[in-house]
């Protein structure tokens, strides 16, 4: 079963698998993330056929998104022939929901030049498998297989795959469906039992420098608090060949009554 079923060309229903670990009648917003990346690649590749790739991502969360039917629309913001600026809005029952800008960047061959200074983390055959699901409800945390290795309060690596397909029988690329799992990095590195503290974001930006592959998505994270209610998740994203990008999460914490 997939996180998404189409319904027509912008509307998409939400499954079971899709609900949160903050309101299990909310969607977690990670799958929703993927989905409209995946829409901004749909939108490119029918419009023009060099494939610019994806390489930044910023996304504002408007508000809890019940788990239910939502619409999904794209549109050109800056168009360009090396360089695209584009928006895809997230509805539910006409409201905006998500709102993404995302920059798309033509191609050129640089491999001699590919490197990074960024640390490689152990692969999934070295960590513990880790029970997301007894510091999380949800039907998304239900939904995928996690290792983790904890390295200190709110300081942790992990790896994270899930069976289930982002959209029901449609052909999602590795990055779309990396994506559709970053959001799950504020939930690997628990600072504060989330019984006592409320600590959801308002945001996420992704920064992409090379197209990421296979099942496993990789996160090196940090959490950490302001004394005035901001928090902050940053993560390196990993696959099995290493490093592919960063993600980071502004949190608004709030101390449960």
């Amino acid at each position: 079963m997939a996180y998404f079923e189409r319904i027509d060309e912008t509307r998409f229903q939400a499954t079971e698998h899709a609900s949160g670990a903050w309101d299990e009648d909310m969607q977690h917003i990670a799958p929703a993330l993927g989905l409209m990346a995946h829409v901004m690649e749909q939108d490119r590749d029918q419009r023009r056929e060099d494939s610019l790739r994806i390489t930044g991502l910023h996304y504002d969360i408007l508000g809890p998104l019940p788990v239910g039917e939502v619409d999904v629309v794209a549109r050109v913001l800056r168009p360009g022939k090396t360089i695209e600026l584009v928006e895809v809005e997230l509805r539910h029952d006409s409201r905006p929901a998500v709102l993404l800008r995302g920059w798309l960047l033509a191609q050129f061959d640089t491999a001699r030049l590919e490197g990074t200074a960024l640390a490689e983390i152990p692969g999934p055959a070295t960590f513990e498998p880790w029970d997301a699901s007894t510091v999380w409800p949800g039907g998304l945390i239900r939904s995928i297989e996690s290792k983790r290795r904890v390295l200190g309060e709110g300081r942790s690596q992990a790896w994270i795959r899930t069976p289930h397909s982002l959209v029901a029988d449609e052909r999602v690329s590795d990055l779309s469906r990396f994506v559709g799992l970053f959001d799950v990095a504020n939930g690997v590195a628990v600072r504060s039992d989330p019984g006592d503290v409320l600590f959801p974001n308002v945001e996420l930006s992704t920064q992409i420098f090379r197209a990421p592959e296979g099942e496993w998505v990789g996160y090196d994270t940090t959490v950490s608090f302001g004394p005035d209610g901001r928090g902050l998740t940053q993560s390196i994203i990993h696959d099995l060949k290493g490093p592919v990008g960063s993600a980071t999460q502004a949190l608004t914490v709030r101390p449960r009554q």
